[in-house]
């Protein structure tokens, strides 16, 4: 074995190296640096990564409100704990006379063991002496046995008088040690007693004595039986702060570790900048599986003191690694995040979208491009308005089509259907089955041909920023069971079909696939098309079997449990971002209903600018002038005409004259004759007849004519 050592020449980069750690950084690269908040100076670079592990925020004055509020509510918590405490054998009181008790027994010592044994010893030889001065004093005794009597008589009293002697020289020692001891302790009190009194008076004296009995405290802090007194059994639910001592005795009590292991911490136990929760990275020790910590969060839970809600443990970049997350109260019980979508304008499906906020208060935001989802839980769970996050956002998006379907025919899409390309809103299988084959069979094809002319396999981003004919489009399948028991054999399995293609090979050509369910079983969505739809999103469910049927089997046993969800928690669910993603709970952005107007007539104006809405939804003006077409563009200035001379009760006009409607033409730029007029809108005698119009009569047109015009030459009605 040898001993690493620092050479004697060093490393001519080392004190560059070590200059650059105690100087300002001068035209560096930007590197591990803590970046500057309104309170706290710049932290110099922490090249080694030896810097202690304190977020930059607890330094702020945030972070210390944060820790001063919940070390307000620890310090009750722990006052309360110490009466409790006073008591049992381990209050101070008890301590203070057990420190007595022992400092007495100190100063007797264990001379008094010396002295009793002395004390036998003399008891014994007197009785030895009167033995054998008893046998001596017998007269008829013949001369020998008279000697030997009195040898031993007189051997006895020796032996007496040595035992009385060494009796009280250990009396004397006894007395010498104890009254040492005595004056030592007695010093130890009366001397900082007299000097408080002295240099302090009263206040002195009072602090001389506290700290007199505080010394008692500490020696008489054992016990009788030899414990301490110790927080280890405190629960977090009790205290609010994590420490490294309980979190070791949470998973040793949980039996995720053995008693003698210890876990590993990579950071030290924080609270968060929201002073919300406590979080730490740990590893587990060595051959011990993620998967076991995961299995184990009620015990875990219960360990703690804390509900199983508040607790959220997540994988670390490697097995064996665990990232807890300890709530100080359970999480998402308050009001909603205001939506995001209600302060922009338009949305670019094609970048992230924001879906929801995770438990760190952070925004779940996500690519759907080349995606598809599945959103469940039961009734009342939340996941109509987790399934409005991507409908709204993708209204707001002036080029995306939607296709939108309620199986169970209630009011969930009907104010989509203004914006929405084709929808069914009551549950009929018929409707659907025709919506799935208009996709199948017009916009997939399309949609492919518009791929090969980019000379490509896929549409992408790109290509949208190039070829306005590129996007996105969304299929919204809502309560497939529905549709499945409604229809017949043959319906439902061609539905099944075309919905498994649609997802295969729709998501590369940009259509975004979407289904919901209330109750998540094998009949709500075929297994067939559950397995290839990669965003997952587990509402609460009364089963861990119906957590697993969203999300994946096995993952309730890993912890991810959607059953474990509160009623109390709506829209919140396990969110499963794509494929290989760590599903984390998350609270879906809420909308009302007066937010999702505002929300959709923004996107209907966004449409309507963009010539992207629907047929018929558009006016019949729009249609028209959507046509491109002279003669179109001049009979929607027509109905204009009538829009503006239009009732008290908002219906527009039925007849004006033609003066008035050239007049208009022609302030619409339109240069466009009487007879012109009359050629193009043909009326029939009884139409020609003269009418009253201000003072006289005179001639004119009926707004029914102009549409009957409309739809003889471009097959186009109201």
């Amino acid at each position: 074995m040898s001993i690493e050592t620092t050479p004697a020449t060093p490393d001519p980069n080392w004190e560059r190296f070590v200059a650059d750690l105690t100087t300002d950084p001068v035209d560096k690269p930007a590197g591990p640096v803590l970046q500057k908040t309104a309170d706290v100076p710049v932290n110099r670079p922490d090249l080694l990564g030896d810097m202690p592990l304190t977020p930059e925020w607890a330094r702020t004055s945030t972070g210390w409100r944060a820790r001063a509020a919940v070390g307000k509510v620890n310090s009750v918590r722990a006052f309360r704990r110490w009466v409790r405490r006073q008591n049992t054998e381990h209050g101070h009181t008890a301590q203070v006379f057990r420190g007595m008790r022992r400092t007495f027994l100190w100063i007797q010592g264990t001379e008094g063991v010396q002295i009793a044994t002395a004390r036998r010893e003399v008891q014994q030889a007197q009785a030895d002496y009167k033995t054998a001065k008893w046998g001596h004093d017998k007269r008829l005794v013949p001369g020998k046995e008279k000697d030997r009597r009195r040898a031993e008589m007189e051997k006895a009293f020796a032996g007496s008088v040595t035992a009385m002697t060494k009796y009280k020289s250990a009396r004397k020692d006894a007395r010498v040690r104890r009254g040492a001891r005595g004056t030592l302790a007695a010093a130890a009190v009366a001397v900082p007693e007299g000097a408080g009194i002295y240099l302090a008076g009263g206040t002195g004296g009072l602090i001389a004595t506290g700290a007199a009995l505080a010394a008692f405290a500490l020696i008489g802090r054992r016990t009788m039986g030899g414990e301490l007194y110790e927080d280890r059994d405190a629960k977090f639910g009790d205290t609010h702060t994590l420490t490294d001592t309980m979190l070791t005795h949470v998973y040793q009590n949980a039996r995720v570790i053995g008693t003698d292991d210890t876990l590993t911490l990579l950071t030290p136990c924080t609270l968060t900048a929201d002073g919300q929760a406590w979080e730490v990275v740990f590893d587990l020790p060595s051959g011990i599986p993620t998967k076991k910590a995961l299995t184990a969060k009620d015990a875990v839970a219960g360990a703690l003191g804390v509900a199983v809600q508040q607790l959220n443990q997540g994988r670390g970049d490697r097995e064996g690694r665990i990232r807890l997350r300890v709530s100080l109260h359970l999480p998402f019980t308050g009001a909603p995040a205001r939506g995001p979508l209600l302060d922009v304008e338009s949305i670019n499906l094609w970048q992230a979208i924001p879906m929801g906020i995770n438990l760190r208060g952070q925004a779940v935001s996500t690519e759907w491009v080349e995606r598809s989802g599945l959103f469940g839980g039961e009734p009342g769970a939340g996941k109509s308005a987790a399934a409005n996050d991507l409908l709204l956002a993708a209204s707001l998006d002036p080029t995306v089509p939607l296709y939108l379907c309620d199986g169970k025919a209630g009011a969930d899409i009907t104010p989509f259907e203004q914006i929405a390309t084709m929808y069914d809103t009551d549950g009929d299988p018929e409707r659907l089955l025709e919506i799935l084959e208009h996709i199948w069979t017009v916009e997939i094809p399309q949609r492919r041909a518009l791929a090969k002319e980019h000379g490509s396999r896929k549409l992408t981003a790109e290509m949208a920023a190039k070829d306005a004919r590129v996007n996105l489009a969304v299929l919204l399948v809502d309560e497939w069971s529905s549709y499945g028991a409604a229809a017949d054999r043959k319906v439902r399995e061609e539905m099944e079909r075309l919905l498994r293609l649609i997802v295969q090979q729709g998501r590369a050509l940009g259509i975004i696939t979407l289904c919901a369910t209330q109750k998540p079983d094998a009949d709500s969505v075929p297994s067939g098309i559950r397995d290839i739809l990669s965003i997952r999103w587990a509402m609460r469910c009364l089963t861990p079997q119906a957590s697993d049927t969203i999300l994946g089997q096995g993952y309730a046993a890993a912890g991810h449990n959607a059953q474990d969800i509160l009623k109390s928690q709506r829209g919140v669910g396990i969110y499963m971002d794509g494929e290989g993603a760590e599903p984390e709970l998350t609270r879906g952005y809420y909308y009302d209903d007066d937010e999702v107007a505002l929300i959709l007539e923004r996107a209907y104006e966004l449409r309507a600018k963009a010539w992207t809405l629907p047929a018929g939804s558009l006016p019949l003006a729009e249609r028209l002038r959507g046509l491109g077409d002279a003669q179109a563009d001049i009979l929607a200035a027509l109905l204009d005409a009538f829009d503006v001379r239009s009732d008290a009760d908002g219906a527009p006009a039925e007849w004006l004259p033609g003066a008035v409607l050239i007049e208009y033409l022609t302030a619409s730029g339109m240069d466009v004759s009487a007879d012109a007029l009359g050629r193009l809108v043909v009326r029939t005698d009884e139409d020609k007849v003269k009418r009253a119009w201000e003072g006289s009569r005179v001639f004119g047109y009926p707004r029914s004519r102009v549409i009957a015009t409309v739809r003889d030459r471009f097959e186009l009605g109201e």
